[in-house]
């Protein structure tokens, strides 16, 4: 229900739904109903623009606190899950997504560069699938020969990823942490983990905003739209952990 939700608010479908309203209001409601559906295509064609997307996500990936805080080294490392794919070829039924995948990549380099040790952390998100952090330990251990430390399995959203994963390594007696996902998801992340009393160090995927423009970032594509879908699913979701 709350994919349904997402999918019908969030642009683009958003204003899809909101011209489609705006065409059905009919007489008194006539001219507000034409003019929301007229604001809602002029914002349906500014985020078909990728200069538009790219910048709302660009703004999510700048800034990050990666430098090491004095006192405090990381003692693991943390890497949030995103989606997998059933694949009953696979031993365990299910293969990381792309997304997971980027981010295992990036964890496997720093276990690698520090030694650290690994914890993956993501629930079940396919009703026939294994839950992520499996799939995430399957894959680092036998596609990136990266042992992995700690499996949390329960988490449905990046708050409770950072909740169970507290209490894991609250138990182990480390307080200070890497925190690995993707750039555009790391500022959600940081305050997601930051309310558990860890200390956080970001470890962000290579960003995917466009730092410059060129030519092509002002013509419309329909790339942008999902761009964008990413960049404000981010931006509601930070303002809402703040709230809480």
């Amino acid at each position: 229900m709350k994919s349904i939700l997402l999918s019908l608010v969030m642009p683009p479908t958003g204003f899809v739904t909101l011209i489609i309203i705006g065409l059905l209001l009919h007489g008194s409601w006539y001219r507000f109903g034409r003019r929301l559906a007229g604001a809602a295509t002029i914002g349906l064609l500014l985020l078909s623009l990728p200069v538009v997307s790219n910048t709302l996500l660009r703004a999510l990936e700048t800034g990050l606190p990666t430098t090491l805080p004095a006192g405090h080294p990381p003692q693991a490392i943390v890497v949030l899950g995103a989606e997998v794919r059933n694949n009953r070829r696979d031993p365990i039924g299910a293969q990381a997504g792309l997304l997971t995948l980027e981010r295992l990549r990036t964890a496997a380099a720093l276990q690698r560069k520090t030694g650290l040790p690994v914890l993956v952390t993501g629930g079940i998100t396919e009703s026939d699938a294994a839950a992520v952090g499996v799939v995430m330990q399957h894959t680092l251990q036998n596609d990136f020969n990266v042992p992995v430390r700690w499996v949390e399995a329960r988490s449905l959203d990046t708050r409770e990823n950072a909740l169970f994963s507290a209490d894991i390594l609250r138990a182990e007696g480390i307080a200070s942490v890497y925190v690995v996902t993707n750039a555009w998801h790391m500022r959600r992340a940081l305050v997601a983990f930051e309310a558990t009393g860890l200390t956080i160090t970001a470890a962000p995927t290579i960003p995917e905003g466009m730092a410059q423009p060129d030519f092509e970032g002002f013509l419309p594509h329909t790339s942008a739209w999902q761009t964008a879908y990413l960049a404000l699913h981010e931006w509601i979701g930070l303002i809402w952990y703040r709230l809480r």
